[in-house]
């Protein structure tokens, strides 16, 4: 069985198979920059670099768009409280945005078209709306008549009726229905404006994404992604525009990532739970915050909370522990049968790691194959001191992949100077001999000295009923 990936448009899962072989094309909905990214934010971002990675990892050429919004009312707001132009605010944000998804290792999109720099796109889309009857002009504004475009709700499932009675609607006497958005708002006083054939003014937000994405991506993409607060009204409100405007598909594809909870409430800065990343990142380093991300399934809400923080640690600490006791490992020419052994579980979890990619990205259960590799490491280590060099360098190669190429998330674990490593193999281990020998003559005082002083130096000591083991801590 190949990918399938749940598609919103129909609410089912499917085969995905591209518009192009071997080609991907995919847009992502990126920041309003106007403040720094929120975790909310972070893990939509987090999700789609999952996503693209293993599309990559599965050989398909991927072309990632996430554009940058720098144009709409929470901009325009903002720049007046700071006393800055559009253009500073924007750049000012931009920049921390490419310095905040760095920090969590998230690949940069191979385009970020900016909305301010794609005006004449934006007319020209706007304008052949008109044309073809599916938008009209007030005053300056001009609207989408969402009662011309038959398909209407057909991503949200909001049926016309419902829309055009719902609260959530702003009465506005200038509309003919309630239910049609804004493609170009008329400039007000105080505001920035471009000129147009209805007067000067800038785009709705819904017009900005739907004319960047094909500009760079063609008429019909592959995957459409964002976060699940994005399906109505922005989601819907590009199709509607983009397919009036083509008579084609929009998108083949939408994946959209649940919400992020804050102790179990929504994030919102009235509650005072609002956590930037900047912020959480002075909390927990960003394997950590990564791993928590997409720790549970991206359609699945989660929780960000101390308690899972702190799984996330752990969870992190025990594959590197692994990876560092199979570094440790003194490597040998020949190869024997535990190695066949190991290769042969490692191999294995591997599968189950794609099938569990393959069936909609299901990071949890691709995590607990991961989980799999690391218990054979450990079971391995604990049996020999010894490994085959091309043995440890394959599993050490494919960990490596699942961890960072795949899920994005550094292990940052040193390939340690065979020499030096058996060197400090040796030392603990003739310390562990003379601890050995003071139980055994029952000096429990200076047995515990040294078990102390080598959990200082970031040893963890065990004694089990197989005898003493041993292993690095990692911070």
């Amino acid at each position: 069985m190949g990918l399938r990936v749940f598609n919103t448009m129909g609410m089912r899962k499917e085969e995905f198979v591209p518009l192009r072989e071997g080609e991907v094309r995919i847009y992502a909905c990126g920041p309003t920059v106007y403040d720094f990214i929120h975790i909310g934010n972070a893990r939509a971002f987090v999700v789609a670099d999952v996503i693209r990675r293993y599309l990559e990892y599965k050989g398909f050429r991927v072309i990632f768009v996430s554009n940058i919004t720098d144009i709409d009312d929470k901009m325009i707001r903002r720049s007046q409280e700071m006393g800055l132009s559009l253009q500073q605010l924007g750049e000012i944000y931009s920049d921390a945005y490419f310095e905040d998804i760095s920090a969590l290792n998230i690949k940069k999109p191979n385009i970020s078209p900016r909305a301010t720099q794609h005006i004449p796109e934006i007319i020209e889309a706007i304008r052949k709306l008109i044309e073809k009857g599916y938008a009209y002009q007030v005053d300056g504004d001009v609207y989408f008549d969402v009662t011309k475009f038959e398909g209407y709700g057909k991503l949200s499932g909001n049926k016309m009726e419902a829309l055009e009675m719902g609260a959530r609607i702003e009465v506005n006497p200038k509309k003919r229905n309630p239910a049609d958005f804004a493609l170009w708002k008329a400039q007000k006083e105080g505001e920035p404006g471009w000129h147009s054939p209805w007067g000067w003014g800038r785009p709705g937000w819904h017009i900005e994404c739907s004319t960047m994405a094909m500009k760079y991506l063609g008429e019909t993409i592959d995957i459409h992604m964002g976060g699940k607060d994005l399906i109505f009204p922005h989601h819907e409100n590009e199709i509607a525009q983009a397919e009036a405007l083509t008579g084609k598909t929009f998108a083949r594809y939408w994946l959209h990532n649940e919400w992020l909870t804050v102790e179990g409430e929504k994030m919102s800065k009235s509650l005072g739970n609002f956590i930037t990343v900047r912020d959480a990142l002075k909390m927990y380093s960003p394997q950590v915050l990564r791993f928590f991300l997409i720790s549970a399934h991206y359609r699945s809400p989660v929780d960000f909370n101390k308690e899972n923080l702190r799984v996330a640690k752990t969870n992190f600490e025990r594959i590197t522990n692994s990876l560092e006791r199979l570094l440790s490992l003194k490597e040998r020419a020949e190869k024997k049968g535990d190695e066949d052994a190991l290769l042969l579980e490692v191999k294995e979890a591997k599968k189950r790691f794609e099938e569990a990619m393959d069936d909609d990205f299901n990071t949890p259960l691709a995590i607990a194959a991961i989980f799999d590799i690391v218990k054979a490491i450990n079971t391995y280590a604990d049996r020999n001191s010894e490994i085959e060099s091309s043995v440890k360098n394959e599993v050490y190669e494919i960990m490596k992949t699942l961890m960072e190429g795949i899920l994005g998330i550094r292990v940052e674990v040193e390939r340690k100077d065979a020499g030096q490593a058996l060197l400090v193999n040796s030392l603990v281990e003739l310390i562990l001999e003379i601890r050995h020998e003071m139980r055994r003559r029952k000096d429990w005082k200076m047995a515990d000295e040294i078990r102390e002083r080598l959990q200082a130096l970031g040893f963890i000591i065990e004694d089990t009923p197989q005898g003493t083991k041993w292993r690095l801590r990692r911070e």
